[in-house]
Parts: structure tokens; sequence; C-alpha cells
């Protein structure tokens, strides 16, 4: 990036945009209200990469199970 992109990225905010999650927008609402020190955000956001990491967790166990094929069973000789 140029230093003029810099520049112009810099006074216009971010040159790229990303997904707000849930969390983060109703913690940003209630720190508004309340007024959450550096500390307390800091807790709410090491809680928000916790809880992502969860989700993850759950999904990659869900497509564990969905990709090794299930065993029906043995086929058993009857006399």
């Amino acid at each position: 990036m140029t230093e003029q992109q810099q520049t112009q990225s810099t006074a216009q905010g971010p040159a790229y945009t990303h997904a707000r999650c849930a969390c983060s927008e109703l913690t940003e609402a209630v720190s508004e209200i309340l007024g959450f020190s550096p500390s307390v955000r800091e807790h709410l956001h090491n809680s928000r990469i916790e809880f992502l990491k969860a989700i993850r967790e759950a999904l990659d166990a869900k497509i564990d199970r969905l990709s090794n094929p299930s065993q029906k069973g043995t086929r058993v000789a009857v006399e």
C-alpha cells in the first residue's frame, strides 16, 4: 500500500470491512451505557474469542461425524 493510500484509508477509516458479531454489538452497547473499564473490555474480548473457539470445536466435531461413513453392521452367516 502506498503512503497516499494509507493516508486515505486512515482518514476514511479502515480500508477493509468485516462482519460484526452479535456479541461485539451487545458488548459495545452495554459498554456505552455502563462505561466499562479497559480491563473489563479485555475480559469481554477474551470471552468472545473463547465462545468462537467453542463454536469452531462443535462444527469440527459435526464435520468429522458427517465425513466418516458409519458402519451399518457386519454380515453373519446363518445356517
